[in-house]
């Protein structure tokens, strides 16, 4: 027995390990490549180390699907070769059943679990706050980073910066909107180039140094008027700061759910969590039911395997692309309700392994029986 057990384990293993790999790159990779492929066109200066860092911090979120979706098409593919090899009916008939042949498997499923469930709960969440740090860190060395040609940057709490052209470290056409606490423009600077960079005295802000600028007041008493605005001075040369603790304060005060660690998570909605207690609540839910993937694939993906009686690649990667997307599509169908109590995300969030669990039960109890 412990030569089928390390055959099968070490089958599925190997298979899970490269499904991962090549599921990870899939899903990975190509995204973030077309998400930093602008960055390094329009910011050559980006360390490299920076943007490498960046894209390990992405691969934590990527395992909490592609670990399950390897080890899906992992069993379907060992079960379904052995099946299609007859090497099962060979070992029912020497007497060793189908659940003692899937010990190994199982003994996987509740493995990879407890990595899944250590990886949505400590790993995904301080990955996302050090991606958070890294926005911070790309601003502070290499300021321009943050400013794209023909696009309003919103990422500064008390103002909005528009950028016609960018040309190295050299902003063309800017237009800066100083906002009141309403988000309502009280002034503007029309300025036809600018530099933006560090602040050697202080590392915490950025200078902003305009040259050609024109100044527009409002009216402070109602400055939606624009009947009301005032032609201001013109200045040949203009230094304007911009913090950049402004800018992680207004990432930590919009901070997504998924970068709370669990312990984080409890204690804020212990605490009360206020209008955002039914997110948090989903969020919780939705950390241990993800978690619970690789189970709920293991039951449903043996019978199927050995079922369908193949053993080609392309019909185990189909057969898991179908499985692997019902199941994610229901949590993330039911994470997009995490807003709207009335629609129960909390229990939404456990349908798929309801499901699965239900239905892969019932294949496997009469493969079990054959």
């Amino acid at each position: 027995m412990k030569i089928i057990d390390r055959t099968v384990g070490l089958g599925i293993l190997l298979t899970t390990f490269f499904g991962v790999l090549v599921l990870s790159l899939i899903l990975v990779l190509g995204n973030i490549f077309k998400e930093l492929l602008d960055i390094l066109i329009n910011n050559p200066d980006v360390p490299i180390t920076t943007v490498l860092s960046f894209m390990a911090l992405v691969l934590p979120f990527s395992l909490t699907f592609t670990i399950p979706w390897g080890f899906l098409t992992a069993l379907l593919l060992v079960f379904g070769r052995m099946s299609a090899d007859n090497e099962l009916i060979a070992l029912k008939s020497n007497g060793v059943s189908v659940p003692r042949i899937c010990v190994p498997a199982f003994a996987l499923a509740v493995v990879l679990t407890l990595i899944c469930f250590w990886i949505n709960i400590e790993v995904a969440p301080r990955a996302e706050q050090a991606m958070t740090r890294a926005v911070v860190d790309i601003a502070t060395s290499n300021p321009a980073s943050l400013f794209r040609a023909d696009e309003v940057v919103d990422k500064f709490p008390d103002r909005r910066v528009y950028v016609g052209k960018k040309d190295g470290n050299k902003l063309l056409n800017i237009i800066v909107f100083e906002l009141n606490d309403e988000y309502v423009p009280k002034q503007m600077i029309y300025a036809k180039e600018g530099v933006l960079t560090t602040d050697p005295d202080n590392s915490s802000r950025l200078l902003l140094r305009l040259f050609n600028a024109r100044f527009e007041q409002r009216d402070d008493k109602d400055p939606r008027d624009v009947s009301k605005i005032q032609q201001g001075i013109v200045m040949k040369e203009g230094v304007f700061p911009i913090s950049l603790s402004k800018f992680f304060e207004e990432f930590q005060g919009s901070r997504r759910m998924s970068s709370y660690t669990l312990p984080e998570l409890v204690d804020f909605l212990a605490k009360g969590a206020g209008n955002r207690r039914t997110e948090g609540i989903v969020e919780l839910n939705k950390r241990f039911s993800a978690s619970l993937a690789c189970a709920a694939f293991v039951l449903i993906a043996v019978p199927l395997g050995i079922t369908a009686h193949r053993k080609e690649t392309s019909v185990g990667f189909a057969l898991s692309l179908v499985i692997a997307f019902t199941y994610f599509f229901f949590i993330i169908m039911a994470d997009t309700f995490r807003n709207n109590p009335s629609a129960y995300p909390a229990v939404l969030i456990w349908i798929p392994n309801v499901l699965f669990f239900a239905l892969g039960s019932y294949l496997f109890s009469r493969l079990a029986k054959r």
